[in-house]
């Protein structure tokens, strides 16, 4: 399922117009987005918390070929699902 295609099951799971969807989810993932970007942990339960995680300068291999690169160090955002959440899939 690609992003147009959650918005529009989205939409109909809410009983709203694609447009207004699209907005909604928008407004969800900007709102997430800036969050994380301000360095803020967000915590949302029953569902997921998502983080920022500083990853640190690394060597790695170029698999085309095989050179040895330096990765740099890094911000990485990070979802973790809660327990209850995983719970529904099994």
């Amino acid at each position: 399922m690609n992003k147009s295609e959650f918005i529009r099951a989205y939409a109909d799971n809410l009983g709203v117009t694609i447009k207004e969807a699209e907005g909604n989810f928008n407004a969800f993932v900007d709102t997430l987005t800036a969050c994380l970007a301000r360095g803020e942990y967000v915590h949302i339960s029953g569902f997921a918390t998502f983080d920022l995680k500083e990853k640190a300068q690394r060597d790695g291999v170029n698999p085309l070929t095989g050179e040895k690169v330096v990765i740099k160090a890094c911000k990485a955002p990070t979802a973790k699902f809660s327990k209850a959440y995983k719970e529904k899939f099994n």
